[in-house]
């Protein structure tokens, strides 16, 4: 199915509880939400030369998908190369400025509470594939992904449905679900009401499989989401060239997960790098990056080096199942049968009910 790039209009009169509807402005709002006011884009072109005026086309646009959903004030300086008195100056002004209810709207106005009449087909895992999009919108590795997982349940019997409606995250809707399937998803999506539910769905139990894109945002807003469930935040890709052929190293693990698959096999694809790694913070490893086999040179030269690079893991979060894979940028990726039996078998772990620590 195609994802949708409309954004729902809120069902009821009343405002969406969205996470940042009620926040100051500061150098930590998203761009996309200044750029919805004009007077706080007022202040930040006073302070930063004008510099939104001269943002490139994907930066530019305030309605989602945009990746102005995913950048703060704070990264566009750091981009800029702006000096933090420049931006100590630009959060002061900012935060004198009162919120209005135009203002609150317009924060809201990309989220959802619409409840999707999905129709279960028979079989098991039941899995629920999640696509709601705010920030950078890759419709070709969505629809790899897509088609992959399809012919993936078909070939096992699970059942499979997919939305890009929010309104989905609600007890009594994710309680249908073994595992919730978030396919390079991008940007803050979940209202507060939407967050509380699908974390409480996780750590009761339930399991979560992230492909690609959903762990490798610039900017998160939802600090839960990106430290625990995943436990890694993105840094950069590689850039140079983007897409290059890397060794992935499978690593032995009690998940069985991808065992088969050991020592591990070069792929070609547009590797992550992480502030940190997730082993620091209790995850299992299921494979790594050889760093000797790949150039971890980012965007204007950064160094992406992390020295161990995991590139697929688990963690159990409460009693939940998180299974992670940074895997799935090039649509041809989908096509590796190596890479479609990493994503079978990391589907059928977070689907597998109560998580500890030894699985």
């Amino acid at each position: 199915g195609a994802v949708s790039a409309a954004v729902a209009e809120p069902s009821e009169a009343t405002m969406l509880d969205c996470p940042l509807r009620d926040a100051p402005w500061s150098v930590e709002t998203p761009l996309m939400d200044v750029l919805l006011s004009p007077r706080a884009s007022a202040i930040v072109n006073r302070h930063m030369g004008g510099v939104l005026e001269k943002l490139p086309p994907q930066f530019a646009s305030a309605e989602a998908p945009s990746f102005s959903a995913i950048l703060d004030l704070k990264a566009l300086a750091g981009m800029a190369g702006l000096s933090p008195d420049v931006l100590a100056a630009l959060d002061a002004e900012l935060a004198k400025l009162e919120l209005t209810d135009v203002e609150r709207t317009a924060r809201c106005k990309r989220y959802d509470d619409e409840l999707p009449d999905l129709t279960l087909p028979a079989g098991t895992p039941r899995l629920l594939l999640f696509q709601k999009i705010t920030g950078f919108l890759d419709e070709p590795s969505v629809a790899a992904a897509t088609t992959t997982l399809y012919e993936l349940a078909d070939a096992h019997g699970w059942s499979l449905v997919e939305t890009d409606r929010a309104g989905v995250m609600t007890p009594e809707s994710l309680a249908r679900f073994d595992a919730v399937i978030w396919n390079n998803t991008s940007g803050d999506v979940l209202t507060l009401s939407q967050r509380a539910a699908f974390r409480q769905y996780i750590e009761a139990g339930g399991g979560f499989v992230g492909i690609h894109g959903a762990g490798g945002d610039p900017v998160y807003f939802w600090d839960w989401y990106v430290d625990t469930l995943l436990g890694a935040r993105f840094i950069g890709h590689s850039s140079d060239p983007q897409f290059q052929d890397a060794k992935i190293v499978v690593e032995q693990s009690s998940t069985r997960i991808a065992q088969d698959l050991a020592p591990g096999w070069t792929l070609h694809e547009e590797w992550y790098s992480f502030a940190n790694s997730p082993r620091e913070s209790g995850a299992t490893v299921i494979a790594t990056l050889d760093e000797g086999s790949y150039s971890l040179v980012g965007r204007g030269g950064q160094d992406l080096r992390m020295g161990d690079h995991p590139i697929v893991w688990t963690r159990c979060v409460g009693q939940g199942r998180s299974f992670y894979s940074a895997i799935g940028h090039r649509p041809q990726v989908y096509a590796d049968e190596r890479h479609r039996s990493l994503l079978k078998d990391g589907v059928l772990w977070a689907a597998g009910g109560a998580c500890a620590d030894t699985q």
